[in-house]
Formats: structure tokens, C-alpha cells, sequence
């Protein structure tokens, strides 16, 4: 997921430099998921601090917030640079008040202002096991987060309205509200449901 300002030539030469790296990807993501997830992080780092994608992003407009997520078997990982936001919504979760997968964070981007092009890169990243049954994986730029009255400014309230059987009617409920709210900002969703069946991570003294 990107959410580019300032123009639009960020969120284009991100897309360029994966399609451009698109079968190396594809031969890691074929690998078993324990392969996969040892290497994609220094896969994704390599793609971002190729010496010439830096120097064409010094000579672009704009820059962009960028969101990678990844699942195989019961494991997603994900990729965060700025602040798109990732959640995990299920009943065992909600119910301890866990919603969000990654944190938000300011004034990081990929672009003419570069956090590849720091001494130090800033990103965030990690692995989190999926809860049996079913999980709703929901991603979103900020547009929706910072709608006018924060009608679904909270993980929680985001998590009610899509907590129903069909995807459609909850994304419908929330496009809806940031409507009649008057957002500001453009909004891009993405959602789906993994269903786990495999055995997860419970307490010893359960």
C-alpha cells in the first residue's frame, strides 16, 4: 500500500523497482514459508537501498508512505515505512484490546525525501503468529484514520464496523461514514479473511 503526496512519481517508482525485481520476489514468496520470512526483510531492504533507485528518487517530486504485508501458512509479516496503518481483528484479540499490526509513524517516506537515502534508515517491521479461525487483515492510508470528527479514528471502532460476516458491508459502512464526514484526504482499503486451522500459540496453564 502506497500514499504518496506532492505527486504521484513516488508511488510510481516503488511500483517500478518491485516489478522490476518482480521474479526475484516471485521465487522467494514460492519458497516454504520458513524461507520466505529468514529472507524477505533483506530482500525488501536491498530493493529500497539499490544505489540507483536512491538516485532516481533524489530526482522525483514528492514522496510516499509505503506498507508491505505478507502472509503464508499462520504467520504475516509486514513492512512499514511512514503511516499507513495494518490491524489484525479477531474475537480472541478484541478481546484483550488488540487490534493494530503496525504503528504509525511521521515523517518517514520513500522518495525526494528518502529515509533510504539516511546513514541510517528508519522502518519498522515483524512477525506476528494469526489467532485460529478466522482473521480479518485490514490496511488503510491515513485518509481514514484522520476523516473530519474521527468517526473511526480508534482500532476499536474501525474493528465494530468490520466485525460482520461480509467484508463489502463493513468496508461499504466505513466508506459511507469518512463520506458523510467530509474527508479530506483520499482513502485506499485493503481487506480480506485468512481462516487458520492449524494449532497456535496458547498458555501453558490452559
Amino acid at each position: 500500500m502506497l500514499d504518496a503526496h506532492n505527486s504521484a512519481e513516488s508511488a510510481e517508482i516503488v511500483l517500478q523497482q518491485f516489478t522490476f525485481k518482480k521474479k526475484e520476489l516471485q521465487a522467494l514468496l514460492n519458497l516454504p514459508f520458513r524461507q520466505t520470512f529468514k529472507e524477505i526483510e533483506k530482500t525488501v531492504l536491498n530493493l529500497f537501498q539499490d544505489e540507483q533507485f536512491i538516485s532516481d528518487c533524489r530526482k522525483i517530486q514528492g514522496e510516499t508512505a509505503c506498507l508491505i504485508v505478507l502472509r503464508k501458512d499462520k504467520y504475516i509479516w509486514w513492512f512499514s515505512v511512514g503511516d499507513c496503518s495494518s490491524y489484525i481483528f479477531h474475537k480472541e484479540l478484541a478481546k484483550l484490546g488488540q487490534f493494530q499490526l503496525n504503528q504509525r509513524q511521521f515523517y518517514e517516506w520513500v522518495g525526494q525525501v528518502n529515509t533510504f537515502d539516511q546513514i541510517i534508515p528508519c522502518y519498522s517491521s515483524g512477525i506476528r503468529e494469526l489467532r485460529k479461525s478466522v482473521n480479518r487483515l485490514f490496511l488503510t492510508t491515513d485518509g481514514l484514520i484522520e476523516c473530519p470528527n474521527e468517526p473511526v479514528s480508534s482500532s476499536q471502532n474501525i474493528y465494530h464496523i468490520m466485525n460482520c460476516p461480509i467484508i463489502d458491508d463493513g468496508l461499504l459502512t466505513l466508506l459511507q461514514t469518512i463520506k458523510e464526514n467530509h474527508v479530506r484526504d483520499s482513502t485506499t482499503i485493503i481487506s480480506w479473511d485468512v481462516c487458520i486451522t492449524q494449532n497456535v500459540t496458547r498458555p501453558s496453564d490452559e
